[in-house]
């Protein structure tokens, strides 16, 4: 699933902060009135007990907030005729500020505009995503997707413009952005720049097609899957800037037909589902002296299964594959080494061979086309 090339730094920004200003502006605006009244009221009237009565501002400020608020502990001293002016006065005041703010609550909500809250809400959580899948569409492909990502607690993210889909997303806990996937706004939305994959798992060929060209003009590094219904369609696919292109045909086709001829390999990766064990490939540089900077140039050498507890499934060496390599096996420049362990012996595995790692891929999905 995600690719990553060591080194990588440059990615473009999705969001300027300052474009959340109007949104922060407009949410603001409809409390202006009803706040602005009750400065106007608590101010004034502690003006007036301060002329009428000669309290010092605390107790002026005090007096106001126990009648405006109608706790009534009582007075602070016995008030003169005009100090009760100003109390009546003030309640006068509090009743017409509570009537203003509870008719303005009213005509936000028929408005939308907790609605809107919550969405400006939710997208401040999405710019906190960090290396998530981004799964755009939630038809029986993008569901069975979730469900397998969830199992693995993958951060996940779900495009989806169908109302049914998204209301079933959410149901099922993800997080949902209810958009249209193709265009280039959502995509940045999403977080594609901070995303380790994104899925295209749209109905239509074209939508796909569309979302594959956008995401890798957006951001050339970023890990592309996408479905394909055709060979000609996983082409194109190709051609745009796919990553892999999965024919959920083929791919099942390839499943049965090894559930015929090799169950027991079939049995061994399902076992691998949901369990700690992964199997990644770590592609070697193409530069030999980075590779002379090991201690040694073996497999036993290195001793890199003792020293991780990882360990290495196959070496794939100029398009030829040596399964089980023995200890006397080479490491050169250009390889590709299969290696089965946790994440942890992975992540020691790479720490071993240091900067001759030059990408990391998790296995998992077959490619077609």
């Amino acid at each position: 699933m995600p690719k990553k090339r060591l080194g990588q730094s440059s990615r473009r920004p999705s969001f300027s902060p300052w474009r959340l200003v109007p949104n922060l502006r407009l949410l603001a605006q409809p409390w202006i009135g009803p706040l602005l009244a009750l400065v106007v009221v608590v101010l004034t009237g502690a003006v007036g007990y301060r002329v009428t009565e000669g309290w010092d501002w605390g107790d002026c400020f005090w007096m106001v907030l126990i009648t405006i608020s109608t706790i009534g502990y009582g007075e602070v001293e016995p008030l003169s005729h005009a100090g009760r002016l100003v109390t009546v006065l003030i309640i006068a005041g509090g009743i017409v500020v509570v009537q203003l703010t509870i008719q303005r609550i009213l005509g936000l909500t028929e408005a939308g505009y907790f609605r809107q809250l919550r969405a400006l809400r939710f997208r401040r959580k999405l710019r906190r995503m960090h290396d998530h899948v981004i799964i755009c569409g939630y038809g029986r492909i993008g569901r069975e997707i979730g469900e397998q990502l969830l199992q693995e607690n993958i951060a996940v993210l779900v495009v989806e413009l169908d109302p049914q889909r998204s209301q079933a997303a959410q149901e099922r806990g993800l997080r949902v952005l209810e958009a249209d996937a193709t265009g280039d706004e959502t995509l940045l939305e999403a977080g594609l720049n901070r995303c380790r994959s994104l899925v295209a798992a749209l109905p239509s060929d074209a939508a796909n097609l569309y979302v594959v060209l956008s995401a890798r003009g957006l951001q050339p590094n970023c890990r592309l899957i996408a479905r394909s219904d055709s060979e000609e369609a996983a082409a194109k696919l190709k051609l745009a800037g796919a990553s892999v292109v999965v024919s959920p045909y083929v791919a099942g086709g390839r499943v049965m037909a090894a559930s015929a001829l090799r169950p027991l390999a079939v049995d061994f990766m399902e076992l691998l589902v949901g369990s700690d064990c992964e199997i990644e490939e770590f592609q070697l540089s193409n530069n030999p002296l980075l590779l002379h900077n090991l201690p040694g140039q073996t497999l036993a050498d290195l001793q890199l299964g003792r020293r991780s507890g990882a360990f290495v499934l196959a070496i794939r060496d100029r398009g030829r594959l040596v399964a089980n390599p023995g200890g006397d096996m080479r490491l050169e420049a250009g390889q590709l080494l299969v290696v089965l362990g946790s994440k942890e012996q992975l992540m020691r595995f790479r720490e071993l061979l240091g900067p001759a790692v030059d990408m990391v891929e998790t296995m998992g999905g077959s490619a077609s086309g």
